[in-house]
């Protein structure tokens, strides 16, 4: 409580000099709002990161039969629906989601006199689900129409412009294998991912590119069953990955009677490594952009710093009026701390009210395109005001030890 009493001799000391502690809590308004706007660039960017790492399916492996071994790929047993089926059931894979089948075939897409050569993939609705496909139009293919066999077709945003440009393409026909198809969504353009691209992609039920697509030379049976060109596993979740790939070997090791020593002959892509290496990055832009912000911080402590010696130098004859009526080297001390701490807090406030206020301008000009996300966390603030607090104290010392060390007499002789 006796702490207290030092706090309105401060404001006092401070209100009798507005300009000069305005612009001494100038460099230290600049530099919380910098460190605290740059540390919230860097956490908006983080995310924005890690939001378009998951919309592109972070959590999912792709299965394809196959493997690389010395720079030569080796064929293996195909996959197959049954392969699907084992893979779906949950009991023996308590980490998968689910497993989504995937055929694909190139083809021409063909649309009046216009035509496109694409990749045409046949897959469930499953599908649009795990990897978080937007439509601009229609809607994308539905269970029914999977298990029915329609004749429909969900084009990616390429195809849609270069075979129907001006028209809304939903509804029209569009020519697969020289088979018509009936247009029932358009993607959002999404651009080059992990997985591919679907801009230029036509998507059909599994089971109509299963009968309809036929590779020459390639078998579309292999025991009996359907083949597929790859498996896309959903796991539970990022931090599961690992054990459900795991999960996946076994089984697929054990459907193909490999040997414990034999090798596999399928490929499980993993790419939770591209969440380690975004938040790598992340920490480092992170801190690079909060060590810029910090250095306005220092150059605003420097500034308390002058400012305070200049005013030991300016008080002198009151410092030494106050020793010479009782006042300890500890009640000045203190008096100059708490002046220098109550400058940098106050400046601290008002630096976390203008970075709050540049966030919401770099709000206004984010753009898809352009995200520009300003992001303060409640960690950023508590450290923000700590760090002000720690500025005060620290720069403030050095003047609050010399104004300790003036000799009375002296103090009171200054002019």
């Amino acid at each position: 409580m006796k702490l207290l009493k030092y706090f309105p001799l401060a404001a006092e000391s401070i209100a009798a000099r507005k300009m000069r502690s305005i612009l001494t809590m100038l460099g230290i308004i600049i530099g919380v709002a910098s460190v605290l706007t740059t540390l919230g660039i860097g956490r908006g960017a983080s995310t924005d990161i890690m939001q378009q790492l998951t919309s592109e399916g972070v959590t999912l492996l792709k299965v394809e039969s196959g493997t690389m071994s010395d720079q030569t790929w080796t064929v293996g047993q195909p996959l197959t629906m049954a392969d699907v089926a084992a893979l779906s059931d949950r009991s023996l894979h308590p980490d998968v989601d689910r497993a989504v089948p995937f055929f694909k075939q190139w083809d021409y897409l063909v649309a009046g006199s216009n035509s496109r050569y694409g990749e045409v993939m046949g897959t469930t609705s499953a599908y649009a689900v795990i990897h978080n496909l937007e439509l601009a139009r229609g809607r994308f293919l539905t269970d029914n129409e999977v298990a029915q066999r329609t004749k429909s077709v969900v084009i990616g945003a390429d195809v849609a412009q270069r075979l129907f440009a001006g028209i809304d393409a939903v509804g029209q026909s569009l020519r697969i294998n020289r088979e018509p198809y009936t247009v029932v969504g358009v993607l959002r353009k999404r651009g080059y991912g992990w997985f591919g691209s679907t801009d230029g992609a036509a998507i059909i039920p599994l089971a109509v590119a299963q009968d309809r697509l036929r590779a020459p030379f390639t078998a579309h049976r292999h025991r009996g069953e359907y083949t597929v060109s790859e498996i896309h596993v959903s796991a539970v979740g990022v931090a599961r990955m690992d054990a459900a790939a795991q999960q996946v070997e076994q089984t697929l090791r054990l459907r193909r009677a490999l040997a414990a020593g034999e090798p596999n002959d399928f490929t499980i892509n993993n790419n939770a490594w591209l969440l380690e290496t975004a938040g790598s990055v992340a920490t480092t832009l992170t801190a690079f952009l909060g060590g810029i912000g910090a250095v306005s911080l220092l150059v605003g402590g420097i500034g308390i710093m002058n400012i305070m010696l200049v005013s030991v130098t300016e008080r002198t004859r009151e410092i030494g009026l106050r020793k010479a009526v009782g006042a300890q080297n500890r009640d000045i001390l203190i008096q100059f701390l708490v002046e220098a701490l109550v400058l940098t807090l106050v400046g601290g406030l008002i630096g976390i009210a203008v970075s709050y206020g540049l966030a919401e301008i770099a709000k206004s000009f984010s753009s898809p395109d352009f995200p520009l996300i300003v992001l303060i966390e409640p960690a950023s603030l508590a450290a923000a005001v700590s760090v002000s607090a720690a500025c005060g104290l620290l720069f403030g010392l050095y003047p609050a030890v010399r104004a300790t060390r003036l000799d009375p007499i002296e103090a009171l002789r200054h002019e």
